[in-house]
């Protein structure tokens, strides 16, 4: 089975960075405009999840959930989540300079990102 969620080598680095300095994560995607689309980092127990939120599996050992109208859109898809120099609005609180992306590849097709995640 495909995973539905996973992350490149400097997302799965980014991770542990917060980690170690925030204690455990989440991640959520929400069916907002901007940056509520993209993937947002919290601190687990900021963020309070509703009964429209699926968890869409892990990535660094961290949860990962999705608002269910995008679980709509992108069902038919892995998203890899991946990361950028540069800040967002409310994609991480934590500022390290660094912007989570999503980046996602249909199960029907090859995908660029699969060398970056098998090396």
């Amino acid at each position: 089975m495909v995973e539905r969620v996973q992350a490149t080598a400097a997302c799965l680095e980014l991770i542990d960075q917060l980690r170690e300095k925030h204690g455990p994560l989440m991640f959520h995607q929400s069916g907002g405009c901007c940056d509520g689309s993209s993937p947002m980092c919290f601190a687990q127990g900021d963020l309070f999840l509703g009964d429209q939120d699926k968890k869409l599996g892990e990535i660094g050992g961290c949860p990962f959930y999705i608002h269910e109208d995008q679980y709509e859109y992108w069902k038919h898809t892995q998203l890899i989540i991946d990361v950028v120099d540069g800040r967002g609005g409310i994609q991480t609180r934590f500022c390290l300079g660094d912007l989570f992306i999503q980046v996602a590849c249909t199960e029907s097709c090859f995908c660029s990102y699969y060398s970056v995640l098998t090396g």
